[in-house]
């Protein structure tokens, strides 16, 4: 059995396409988690987790890519819905320095508050960090009071990052990023071993090899288990029961 611990199967290529949650069932991938990423997600993401609510597992936040001029009212949604539901963490979170510095500070205050969130709610968070790594990791340490705990998403720093990021008590989330020809990340995975991964698709974006340049889907978890499990020369079932046993460790039940 895997886990794919960040599948955005609500996205509109993924919804056209239902039978893609029961392939990955089908796969071995019983258990996917969705993160938000605005209002806008909440309702297509809430009907698949009633539908599967054993498979498709929901979060709640605001990703750091939709934080723009209304960004205190898209908190104050986040704060009521995890009032008033469960939800297995509260992500995805984090900063986004690649495609907008417009509203970075904000960013930065939205990732501040919604730690707190988990925190008041004893949840995990998500972590998006794309170009933005070593504030991430500034932000975590500062609000690191023993209980919080999660997963740096798509992970795609160097080996002493992963290692800040394990110092911190946090997971890294792999996925088909890891089957690239020009990838760093075989290096990070020798350096800090199975105990600290986490699978993830991200899907519908990222597809692994052999379907790099399609849509991504978490049916493909296995490829990228495969693909750990070559670079640590170690067996498959060894690195689905591990990453598996982290994501429980994570998320709650």
């Amino acid at each position: 059995m895997f886990t794919d611990t960040h599948t955005h199967l609500y996205d509109e290529n993924l919804m056209a396409d239902i039978g893609q949650v029961q392939r990955a069932i089908d796969a071995g991938v019983t258990r996917m988690y969705m993160p938000n990423c605005d209002q806008g997600t909440i309702k297509g993401m809430l009907e698949l987790a009633d539908k599967w609510p054993e498979n498709c597992l929901p979060m709640m936040g605001l990703h750091p890519c939709y934080v723009k001029d209304h960004y205190k009212e898209e908190l104050a949604l986040v704060a009521e819905w995890l009032g008033k539901r469960k939800f297995y963490a509260v992500g995805e979170i984090g900063l986004d320095y690649y495609w907008d510095l417009t509203f970075k500070e904000q960013q930065k205050e939205a990732f501040a508050t919604q730690i707190d969130m988990a925190l008041q709610y004893q949840l995990p968070i998500v972590i998006h960090s794309r170009e933005s790594t070593p504030d991430c990791i500034e932000i975590v340490r500062s609000k690191q009071n023993g209980n919080l705990k999660g997963i740096f998403h798509c992970f795609s720093g160097t080996i002493e990052e992963a290692r800040q990021i394990i110092d911190l008590g946090f997971y890294m989330g792999i996925g088909g990023v890891i089957t690239y020809k020009k990838s760093t990340l075989p290096d990070v995975v020798k350096a800090v071993g199975l105990d600290n991964l986490v699978l993830e698709t991200d899907a519908p974006y990222l597809a692994p090899v052999p379907y790099r340049g399609k849509r991504n889907e978490s049916s493909y978890i296995p490829v990228m288990a495969q693909k750990v499990a070559e670079i640590l020369n170690c067996p498959l079932e060894l690195v689905a029961k591990i990453t598996n046993a982290n994501a429980e460790k994570v998320f709650p039940f």
